[in-house]
């Protein structure tokens, strides 16, 4: 499932190329030709991202929300349009590209108040500049839950995936089954700060990196990792390989449905 980072490069990339003018708004599918019919013709008046939730708005209850889920893809085209290929959900057309939005786990209009109804039940969103980490903090310091499993969990931390879940752990030493109340305030302003940085890295490039500098397969001699996710990272799915920092190989474990990977070393029980 895409990571908030994706989201985020998405709203970026659609307020660019489709905001402020009338969009053509088509199912070929059908799923969604009435809301289609709706909006076709009408401005798109912004686009963002909140968590793993990208908006389109283009009014005060004509509100597009699209979740992508485990298979949700958009393909962005300049103009002209080819015909759809597959099962499209939601075609945009705008003055200079088009999109074709396929496999989302939702794709619905939605009124105002159904969005706050929504965005109410999300925690902060690291990437967003109205986030505030002491709302997480909050949940985060009274739960025996594990910290590994708060950090998924998108009422706490909105838009944290499984590769910043594991990342940012390792890069902070701490062990993941380590109960949130027991991690306290000062560590969770740093993990937070680093989740901001990384994230925001993530917008940029498209990709998630997590290793320093000094770590790199530049500086290492190390080959660089062969995965579809792309970047470098130091556990996530490495499990069974050497740390890259003391060569202990790499613990995974199932959390909550999710593999959680870790250095037993580098992360040890408190």
């Amino acid at each position: 499932m895409p990571e908030g980072h994706t989201l985020h490069r998405l709203a970026l990339l659609h307020q660019r190329r489709y905001a402020g003018a009338p969009v053509a708004v088509l199912s070929p599918q059908g799923r969604f030709a009435t809301e289609a019919s709706t909006l076709d013709g009408r401005v798109l008046e912004r686009a963002e991202a909140h968590g793993k939730h990208l908006l389109h708005v283009y009014g005060p209850d004509l509100v597009v929300h699209i979740h992508l889920g485990l298979y949700g893809t958009f393909r962005e085209q300049p103009l002209p349009v080819e015909p759809p290929r597959g099962q499209v959900r939601m075609r945009l057309v705008g003055p200079t590209h088009w999109t074709d939005l396929r496999g989302p786990n939702a794709c619905r209009l939605r009124t105002e108040a159904e969005i706050d109804a929504l965005l109410a039940r999300l925690g902060p969103d690291p990437l967003r500049p109205d986030a505030d980490p002491e709302r997480a903090w909050a949940r985060i310091s009274r739960s025996r839950t594990a910290i590994a499993a708060l950090l998924l969990d998108q009422s706490v931390v909105a838009g944290a995936g499984n590769v910043y879940r594991a990342e940012v752990l390792f890069r902070h030493g701490i062990h993941p089954l380590l109960p949130g109340r027991d991690l306290g305030r000062a560590r969770w302003r740093e993990l937070w700060a680093d989740l901001v940085d990384l994230m925001r890295e993530g917008v940029r490039t498209g990709r998630i990196d997590t290793v320093l500098p000094e770590h790199d397969p530049a500086v290492t001699g190390r080959q660089p990792r062969q995965d579809p996710h792309g970047g470098e990272v130091y556990v996530y799915r490495r499990a069974g390989m050497p740390c890259l920092l003391c060569g202990t190989p790499v613990a995974m474990a199932e959390l909550v449905g999710r593999k959680l990977y870790w250095c037993p070393t580098c992360q040890p029980e408190a």
